[in-house]
């Protein structure tokens, strides 16, 4: 009962909540007992989030495109709009296999998954660091950040900055004597609009995935690798050296 009286008292805020990873976390947040904001760029799937969840539970809900330079203020909207932010979700993100380099693909996944990303989760931290002085940061990475993928420079590339730029920001946090805890969260292949019509080995189930991050959330894990097969898959990619690692053909 402790428990549940804590987490209705608790408020999130999930950008990229339209598909996926995020609107599954958004909704169980909200099953829960979690107050929580919900941010993307289709309104119309916002909605449907809004609409699938425990009436009441959506507090509010913004369009937001994090490539944008508007973002950031539509994000400390959200915050004052809510009252405050005490978990900051991030599972917006873009990539694709791109052995051809297509300029404007590489682009768009470093806007989307470097900028953007920086944009957004330096924002909740600095509210976090001057307003509320604590809180939670989750962040959805990937374990291609663990060994650059050849069939996904971008996307690999991004993701490992991403990593760390997390670190970064946890140890500032202790540098600075900030109670702020940081939730990277690296799962495999989902089944999600991201890798629609590939036939990836060993996809996961959106629901399950989402299920297994509020657990590490909730637990206040720093590292979070989804499933354990990728876990060990990771923990092999780490002993491979470079010299053979590059001679490797990673589909």
């Amino acid at each position: 009962m402790g428990q549940l009286v804590e987490r209705m008292n608790k408020k999130a805020i999930v950008i990229g909540a339209t598909s996926g990873i995020g609107r599954e976390v958004a909704l169980q947040l909200a099953e829960k007992g979690w107050l929580v904001g919900i941010a993307g760029r289709r309104t119309d799937l916002l909605r449907e989030v809004q609409r699938q969840a425990p009436e009441g539970r959506i507090a509010c809900l913004r369009q937001i495109d994090i490539t944008k330079d508007d973002a950031s203020d539509l994000l400390e909207e959200m915050i004052s709009e809510m009252g405050g932010m005490d978990l900051y979700f991030h599972s917006s993100g873009i990539g694709w296999q791109n052995t051809t380099l297509d300029i404007d693909k590489e682009l768009q996944t470093v806007a989307t998954n470097g900028m953007g990303f920086v944009r957004m989760v330096a924002t909740a931290y600095r509210w976090m660091a001057g307003n509320h002085k604590k809180g939670h940061i989750a962040c959805i990475t990937s374990i291609a950040g663990t060994k650059g993928l050849g069939a996904a420079p971008a996307y690999s590339s991004t993701k490992r900055f991403q990593n760390h730029y997390i670190e970064c920001l946890s140890q500032q946090a202790r540098m600075r004597h900030l109670p702020i805890l940081f939730t990277d969260i690296r799962p495999g292949f989902v089944k999600t609009d991201l890798i629609a019509g590939n036939h990836y080995p060993l996809q996961l189930d959106a629901h399950r995935v989402a299920k297994a991050i509020v657990d590490a959330i909730e637990r206040g894990k720093a590292i979070k690798v989804i499933d354990w097969r990728y876990a060990i898959l990771v923990f092999f990619w780490r002993l491979i050296p470079h010299w053979l690692w590059t001679r490797m053909k990673i589909g």
